[in-house]
């Protein structure tokens, strides 16, 4: 299987020669765009809409319909795995993701195994082999998974949190259950991530969006440690093709250096970040993707516009950089702004590179 017509987001994860940076966004497929909304009504509801592999595909393809992104990102959710282990996941109106059967018992933490992906998950690979079908090799799609610690947190605390008390509690004194968990988690989270590659996605994701909540001595231990882990059991090759890997941990500016190490291709940054700094403090090990704050959306196009060369000035010229926002999208951005984005990411960076 050859790369796609439009290899430039492999060649920047890779850290190989671009004409412009490449561009997508963390939940590009999502309420702010009135087709997807369209597509969700129809599903009836969130969960329906992530299980049913025709309209996941349908709603991964619409934003690379109405803008020139770079690449597709699996219309899924981080949840999936930890519900193929049997906690229950539901979606409360207004309320977000809940799980009926939160892990707070010894004997149901040791009782917790890692689901078959190609059983328990099956309706994502289906997804994901429709959705590279679709895009008929057009641009990469990227497959994805939470962090053990992150789906940890919603595993323990039975949804999302505040102060993660539930969940840090037991890191802190019960350290041994905590381990427990995260290590079947990873395990789960390697084998799943592998048979997206095995059914077609040709770049992978891991979202730790809670690590940035842990103490420096703990994100280590609890977070870093099990994500190495998972990287380290990735498939990196798939039909002859390298597929590369992304680590982001919100909130993880302060530890890029440690990120770096653990073998991954490339590290999203949010937008507390400076570019240039992480990139002088990462030399070539790694790429960088990111970092745009999404509400800077909300400003006029004409400013979205200053904020996206801002951005990639702030990178310098070269490869090695894929823009993004330091987190997702807002279901409230209006879809004209993306457009405002998306033109001014291509155009300035071709004018850097150029030069670069």
């Amino acid at each position: 299987m050859s790369r796609p017509k439009n290899d430039t987001f492999l060649r920047a994860l890779l850290r190989e020669p671009v004409d412009y940076t490449p561009v997508w966004l963390m939940r590009q497929a999502g309420r702010y765009l009135p087709e997807y909304c369209e597509t969700r009504r129809r599903a009836g509801n969130f969960l329906n809409l992530c299980k049913n592999p025709q309209m996941a595909c349908e709603v991964t393809l619409q934003p690379l319909a109405r803008y020139e992104l770079d690449a597709a990102i699996l219309f899924s959710d981080i949840l999936t795995v930890p519900d193929a282990m049997g906690l229950g996941l539901y979606f409360a109106e207004g309320e977000g993701p809940k799980f009926e059967r939160p892990l707070r018992s010894e004997w149901e933490i040791r009782d917790l195994q890692a689901p078959d992906p190609n059983v328990h998950l099956r309706y994502v690979m289906d997804a994901v082999a429709e959705i590279r079908r679709a895009l008929g090799n057009s641009v990469p799609l990227i497959g994805f998974s939470g962090s053990p610690w992150t789906l940890a947190c919603y595993m323990v605390e039975g949804g999302s949190s505040d102060d993660y008390r539930t969940v840090k509690t037991m890191l802190y004194d019960r350290p041994d259950l905590m381990h427990r968990i995260l290590q079947v988690t990873a395990t789960a989270v390697t084998n799943y991530l592998n048979a997206q590659i095995e059914s077609g996605a040709q770049a992978v994701m891991i979202f730790d969006s809670w690590g940035g909540a842990l103490s420096h001595a703990a994100y280590r231990e609890f977070s870093l440690a099990y994500m190495r882990q998972i990287v380290a059991g990735l498939k990196r090759e798939h039909d002859g093709e390298r597929v590369p890997c992304i680590v982001f941990t919100k909130g993880g500016g302060q530890w890029i250096e440690a990120i770096a190490d653990i073998g991954c291709d490339a590290i999203g940054l949010d937008w507390t970040t400076d570019l240039g700094e992480a990139r002088r403090r990462v030399g070539d090990r790694v790429a960088l993707q990111g970092n745009m704050d999404p509400v800077s959306l909300f400003a006029s196009p004409e400013k979205v516009a200053v904020e996206a060369k801002r951005v990639l000035d702030s990178y310098g010229s070269g490869t090695g950089h894929v823009f993004n926002l330091g987190h997702g999208i807002s279901q409230f951005t209006p879809p004209d702004h993306v457009t405002a984005l998306v033109d001014a990411v291509h155009s300035h960076s071709r004018r850097g590179l150029a030069v670069g």
